[in-house]
């Protein structure tokens, strides 16, 4: 065996020590920043069938999944379509006819609202130029298109019979029921239409009709309408949280930056939850009540990912998806231990959107939470 002196050992030995420090160090610095897999797990798709689809919202009992998707024959357009969690059937509840979004269950009912355009007269006409279009071989981005024929429906499962509950023109579209039941807040566009524009406004209508786009509530039986918000540019995304309040996002009036609020169901009491210097949307409540989930593209115009923030706004969002592309339209389910969201991490950057599935950690998301940063204000 080979002797050391004494002062090669006490080298050795202070070697060790630092490397043992140096290890301790970087263990907790990769405990502080939390990857994908401390939150989510099992992460499989959920849709396969049709170009894309997105926005899956659970029925109360979690066993159901109401969603969009272009899956129709004849129809390049969005559709809504119930998934049976027990036995895997999807079907179509709505008319099949021109474009559908935001399609949400209502509490303690049968009925399933959404926001449709197959009233319009020229739904046909719209979908014949668009597969035209397609046929051609041209591309173009793939945009939103608010539609100033959208209004919202209430579908009941049970006579398969809808009801119209707004008519004025303008995209009426976004709503989520409160939790019981008895009241809808969405997003409507009408104040581009009701009233006569100034030469800026016609404008600014053709450049973006979003911009016009406010808060609204009104009972679930389409009754007693008002506006909830005023400030310039786009308010949608709009959801009950568990004790009454809306949370929503706001656009700012250039339509880059948004940010996550809330307010009281009469509209006062507003309160910025983000600053995060980007477009921050989608919010949805965590059914703990303790912090909402939502999408952002802080890390690059393209390249959305899924956040979470404390319910009172005063830490710093924490990141929770990792992939190129889409992530967002994050959506708990009823009992918090699985996340629906839409992601094109199967094609990467610039795939049409699936919806996946995923089990939840809530307990790594608290102490994510606890251990983030104070909010810093105007962090752009």
């Amino acid at each position: 065996m080979l002797k050391t002196s004494g002062v090669f050992r006490s080298a050795l030995s202070a070697s060790s020590v630092a490397l043992m420090l140096f290890s301790a160090s970087s263990a907790a610095q990769t405990q502080s920043a939390p990857t994908e897999r401390d939150f989510l797990s099992r992460v499989r798709r959920l849709t396969v069938e049709g170009k894309r689809a997105g926005e899956g919202y659970w029925a109360p009992d979690g066993k159901r999944l109401v969603f969009q998707s272009e899956r129709e024959p004849g129809n390049p357009f969005y559709q809504i379509y119930v998934l049976d969690f027990a036995t895997g059937e999807t079907r179509r509840i709505s008319p099949g006819m021109g474009k559908t979004t935001c399609a949400f269950f209502r509490p303690g009912s049968d009925e399933i609202m959404f926001g449709s355009t197959h009233l319009d007269a020229k739904s046909k006409q719209y979908q014949d130029d668009e597969l035209a279009f397609r046929a051609s071989g041209q591309a173009r981005r793939y945009a939103w298109d608010y539609d100033p024929e959208m209004d919202i429906f209430a579908f009941s499962e049970k006579t398969g019979t809808m009801k119209r509950l707004t008519t004025a023109k303008g995209y009426d579209a976004e709503g989520g029921y409160s939790p019981d039941g008895q009241w809808i807040v969405f997003s409507s566009m009408r104040d581009a239409y009701n009233r006569t524009l100034s030469a800026a406004e016609q404008k600014q209508l053709a450049l973006d009709a979003s911009y016009f786009a406010e808060v609204y509530i009104m009972k679930a039986d389409g009754s007693d309408q008002k506006r909830l918000t005023t400030d310039n540019g786009y308010d949608g995304g709009t959801f009950f949280t568990k004790d009454g309040r809306i949370v929503w996002r706001h656009f700012e009036e250039n339509g880059l930056i948004a940010n996550v609020w809330t307010m009281k169901a009469d509209g006062t009491d507003k309160k910025q939850i983000t600053d995060f210097g980007a477009m921050s949307w989608a919010p949805y409540e965590h059914p703990s009540g303790d912090y909402f989930v939502f999408a952002s593209n802080k890390l690059g115009f393209e390249n959305f990912e899924v956040f979470m923030v404390d319910k009172a706004g005063t830490k710093e969002p924490v990141r929770i998806t990792y992939s190129d592309g889409f992530d967002g339209l994050p959506v708990p389910s009823p009992d918090g231990t699985q996340v629906a969201f839409t992601s094109s991490r199967a094609g990467g950057a610039g795939a049409p959107g699936q919806i996946y599935l995923a089990q939840w950690n809530h307990q790594a998301a608290m102490a994510a939470l606890k251990a983030a940063p104070l909010r810093k204000a105007n962090n752009k």
